[in-house]
């Protein structure tokens, strides 16, 4: 029987559904556009046009695209991070993620990884720096890099961009409590998957990403969020809610009774272990 005050280790904040890597929902200059995520010239020339970055890759995925779109052998991306001269806050310590800014980038015959690099992070500067998401941001009381940070949670764990501001009420409300975020979302990117499955073991790993152990946000954003995630965070809907669990696609369910919370994780469980849902995984 679970007590009211439940361990740290048995809170189960979130089971979401499995990740989308690949949207249509990229943007051009903030613009929703639906394109493929190489976008190739007519005729014989087998080369990309465009490249995609839809909202919620990690850095370590961009680069593998930019390294395809550009036929470079894999790892050419990442090397160049540290001497591409990215404008990025201070508080990144070098590391852009967070600021490969989702959206579709022109790509001519002299396109290079550092060029890529630098029009992303700067389009993020120009999405994220302006009155809209810094002013929500002070209004919050953090900078624009935390507001980033839990708009990377929002993208990783909202399942439908109508819960991103109820998933955002809830990292807040957890912070402002003093509670640990326990994100499972976190635990993948430390762990580099997208993964339902979280085991007792995988909360109890020594990184400054799990956030069941750590208090407070991760040391950076967990991946690249779009506009709609963005303002999410830095202005959430009125809401106590402290727990949330995609019991089936379509139906995410907000609660700040714990008690409540388990019986939909019990739904959630119970829908997982059928033939069904194991399909459809």
């Amino acid at each position: 029987m679970q007590k009211n005050t439940p361990p740290r280790s048995t809170i189960r904040l979130t089971r979401r559904g499995r990740i989308a890597l690949v949207v249509t929902g990229a943007v051009v200059v903030g613009t929703a556009v639906a394109v493929p995520l190489l976008t190739l010239t007519p005729g014989d020339d087998p080369r990309p046009t465009t490249l995609v970055v839809p909202e919620g890759w990690r850095a370590s995925q961009v680069y593998t695209a930019v390294d395809k779109a550009l036929e470079l052998p894999a790892g050419s991306t990442k090397k160049v991070v540290a001497k591409a001269a990215l404008k990025l806050p201070n508080d990144a310590d070098g590391n852009p993620e967070g600021y490969l800014f989702p959206a579709t980038y022109p790509l001519g015959e002299k396109t290079t990884p550092e060029k890529l690099l630098s029009l992303m992070v700067d389009t993020a500067n120009e999405k994220f720096n302006g009155a809209p998401i810094a002013a929500g941001a002070q209004r919050n009381a953090m900078n624009v890099y935390q507001a980033v940070t839990i708009a990377s949670i929002v993208q990783a764990e909202a399942a439908t961009k109508a819960d991103m501001g109820k998933v955002a009420r809830v990292v807040f409300n957890r912070l402002e409590r003093g509670m640990p975020l326990q994100m499972d979302s976190t635990l993948n990117y430390a762990l580099g998957r997208s993964t339902l499955r979280t085991t007792l073991r995988d909360t109890q790993m020594d990184s400054p990403y799990n956030s069941y152990q750590r208090m407070g946000l991760p040391p950076t954003p967990i991946d690249n969020p779009g506009e709609q995630a963005m303002r999410a965070a830095v202005n959430p809907p009125p809401g106590d809610w402290l727990y949330f669990v995609t019991v089936r696609p379509g139906d995410t369910r907000f609660t700040a009774d714990y008690q409540q919370h388990q019986r939909n994780v019990a739904e959630f469980n119970a829908r997982q272990k059928s033939p069904q849902a194991r399909a459809a995984g």
